[in-house]
């Protein structure tokens, strides 16, 4: 009988215990927002822009439109594999000492567009995707993963680490909002793209 009384208390231990180690409502909650929201601002963005308006570059060394389209989907494919790798090594407690960023101030310091950094070649532009059409499609795609991830997981995100990126250690949770906030620095780009005198008008068959 004692058996009998001793194993559903284990079992419901084991459940609280599972429970605490996955990530909150809140966070759910806010990482969706914040992969939502920097979708939408992207097409928005995009919504309308024509063939010569998404190829448009300020300089020789910039940027198009297009091609900071690809390297957001670039990265969106990347940060799957930043977040595999870093559920697969399991917990690691000494690096849990060296996360320096809370949750906001990261995704602020990601989308500071007063600090610009170089990209590694491997998110280089290159038309992986093949047409703009189709790397739209790739990026929703895999947006859509990472969200139905973050409403799903039972991973222990808050106590996985990941030592690849810039600014330092982060944990598996703020890999996402990293992945949210990387998308919107370079939509903000897009924007300031838009922004240059030469950019294409609305009379050259497209919107400002």
């Amino acid at each position: 009988m004692k058996r009998l009384i001793l194993f559903p208390i284990v079992l419901l231990l084991i459940l609280c215990f599972t429970l605490k180690n996955g990530l909150t409502d809140e966070e759910r909650t806010n990482a969706v927002a914040h992969l939502t929201e920097s979708r939408e601002h992207m097409m928005q963005v995009l919504d309308g822009l024509t063939e010569e308006q998404l190829n448009f570059k300020a300089t020789a060394e910039s940027w198009s439109i297009a091609e900071c389209v690809e390297h957001i989907t670039i990265a969106e494919h990347a940060f799957e594999n930043f977040v595999k790798k870093t559920v697969a090594e399991g917990n690691i407690p000494h690096l849990k000492d060296s996360v320096q960023w809370k949750d906001n101030d990261l995704f602020a310091q990601i989308t500071n567009r007063s600090q610009k950094v170089k990209t590694a070649e491997p998110f280089e532009p290159s038309g992986k995707f093949g047409s703009h059409e189709a790397t739209v499609k790739a990026f929703n795609k895999k947006r859509d993963e990472h969200i139905n991830y973050v409403k799903t997981t039972n991973d222990d995100l808050r106590n996985r680490f990941n030592t690849d990126l810039p600014f330092g250690v982060v944990d598996g949770y703020q890999l996402l909002l990293f992945a949210a906030g990387h998308c919107e620095r370079h939509v903000l780009q897009m924007e300031e793209i838009m922004a240059h005198n030469d950019f294409p008008s609305e009379d050259m068959g497209g919107k400002e």
